[in-house]
């Protein structure tokens, strides 16, 4: 009988997909819980108190009703926890007081918007509540951070596994908590563009921009113009062989950013930018004359032909068929450095274009250039200025945003993640100046632009240029331990803002990140564990 009650529980965890995998005795001499408020991005509200909740060979992960969003969660949050701990972590629909408790609605999540949750912990179970899925895979997010780093390898670790007593209620400061990936310069695969995907979830940005054309390369597959993907994306810098995403690749990328919470806003950079399509299809140049494609670093030399009437064919086709590919409202335009296209001809190409993409359902963003003609009637513009922007170009964007026109705050002397962190970073840029981790983080985007309306500010977001940046390595490299903190001022009160506590919460993921297999920065602002 013995010997069959011990075939039974093999069975059951094999069938909880752990396979007979032994599990580590617990550490008795592990350090106490993570408080609740060391996590990032700094949560609203934190309440600590009572018994810390451990994770055992008993728990399950509860998810009442069965919603099939709030099970997906709880399969993502399974397949994290089982590797390391060891444990089965049966999903269940059925409701209960102990466990890991996923739940949708009720009064925990009242207040708590469309992407907010609130946690709490005590000795019997941990219950994420949220009054949307956003919200409740953000809970798990922070539930990941709250147990110790061992959480993240993927195979079996000693515990024990607990999370500290308390409640946190947490909701996001801004709507708009962007990441830009530039597959233009040097090309990413659909699988390097899901792990960076994976590394953005885990401080809540919900927004992926992916810039998918300029002169060195053209990213995406057009039926309507077949040879910007086949010719255009044929090269990189450097001269490398480039690459472009099918649709089915594009589509699996919205759909793996979906499943994680992030939406894809495509960009088609213009009316600069642009020597890949020119190199592809003469008929654009105004000379009808084909350019050689480009793999060099230079901007500002390229345009399209602003009176032909085939540039509009052109962009028509293009939006419309990115447009039908793209779940999320917005449609980046670009029109940053046409230092080609005199005012003119720029200010009538944005008169041209942006009714197009209103057209296709979408609302318009463009690099804060845009401003200098005329923004339709909901378009949003994108900020990369930094210090040295001249003050009449800031008025501009000011008065821009007075007038109704929402921003994105990109400064590039704060959150370009390309720039380089000192004078020994062995990649980047530094046409803005040296971005030190304190930097990157030390500023408020509700006051960052004098005279911009607070409720302009639609958010934050952190591009990532790929001129000198070719592998998963060195987009890890320059990303962290930067991006949490821009993730940070955009999720977090303005009033939990301090660097003195956040590089110390920030050391706290260097081991978590080595878990991972993340290759960052060790800045030596930080004060990392030693390894």
């Amino acid at each position: 009988m013995r010997r069959r009650r011990m075939l039974l529980s093999l069975l059951l965890v094999a069938a909880a997909g752990m396979g007979t995998a032994a599990v580590p005795a617990p550490d008795a001499r592990a350090a106490a819980p993570t408080p609740l408020d060391r996590v990032v991005p700094a949560p609203a509200s934190v309440r600590p108190g009572g018994d810390a909740y451990t994770l055992s060979a008993r728990t399950r992960i509860r998810v009442p009703g069965g919603s099939g969003e709030a099970r997906r969660i709880a399969g993502y949050l399974a397949g994290i926890l089982r590797p390391s701990t060891g444990y089965a972590l049966p999903v269940t629909a059925r409701d209960g007081a102990d466990g890991i408790v996923l739940r949708l609605g009720g009064r925990a999540a009242q207040g708590l918007g469309a992407e907010g949750y609130r946690l709490s912990s005590g000795g019997r179970a941990v219950t994420i509540s949220a009054r949307r899925p956003a919200g409740l895979f953000h809970g798990v997010q922070t539930l990941r951070q709250l147990l110790p780093t061992a959480v993240e390898e993927r195979t079996a670790q000693p515990g024990p596994w607990r999370i500290a007593g308390g409640t946190i209620a947490d909701a996001p400061r801004y709507g708009y908590r962007g990441a830009m990936l530039d597959v233009s310069r040097h090309f990413f695969t659909v699988a390097q563009v899901k792990r960076y995907i994976d590394q953005l979830a885990q401080y809540k940005i919900n927004r992926l921009h992916l810039h998918l054309s300029d002169d060195q390369g053209w990213r995406i597959a057009i039926d309507s113009w077949p040879r910007l993907a086949s010719y255009g994306g044929s090269t990189q810098v450097g001269g490398g062989p480039g690459g472009s995403y099918t649709k089915d690749d594009y589509r699996e990328i919205v759909r793996y950013a979906a499943d994680r919470y992030l939406t894809v806003v495509p960009e088609i950079d213009m009316p600069g930018h642009t020597n890949a399509a020119l190199a592809s299809y003469a008929e654009l140049n105004c000379n009808g004359v084909a350019p050689p494609l480009y793999t060099g670093t230079n901007v500002g030399f390229s345009s399209l032909c602003v009176p032909k009437k085939v540039t509009y064919d052109f962009v028509d086709d293009v939006i419309r068929e990115i447009a039908a590919l793209t779940p999320g409202r917005y449609l980046h335009i670009g029109g940053d450095e046409a230092h080609s296209t005199s005012h003119e001809d720029y200010v009538a190409f944005m008169d041209k274009v942006q009714p197009v993409v209103a057209k296709y359902g979408k609302t318009v963003i463009g690099w804060h250039q845009l401003t200098g003609a005329h923004p339709a009637e909901g378009a949003v513009a994108q900020y990369w200025g930094y210090d040295k922007t001249g003050a009449a170009e800031r008025a501009q964007v000011v008065d821009a945003a007075e007038k109704g026109t929402g921003l994105i705050l990109s400064p590039a002397d704060r959150a370009y993640l390309d720039m380089k962190y000192d004078k020994d970073t062995p990649l980047g840029l530094n046409w803005a100046g040296y971005v030190g981790v304190r930097r990157s983080y030390d500023w408020d985007p509700g006051h960052y632009l004098q005279g911009a309306p607070e409720k302009a500010i639609l958010g934050v977001e952190a591009p990532l240029w790929s001129e000198t940046l070719s592998t998963s390595q060195h987009i890890e490299f320059m990303a962290f331990p930067r991006l949490p903190g821009i993730a940070e001022l955009g999720w977090s009160p303005a009033d939990t803002h301090d660097w003195a506590s956040y590089r110390e919460r920030l050391a706290a993921q260097g081991p978590r990140w080595d878990a991972q297999g993340l290759h960052y920065y060790r800045s030596p602002e930080v004060p990392w564990p030693t390894r």
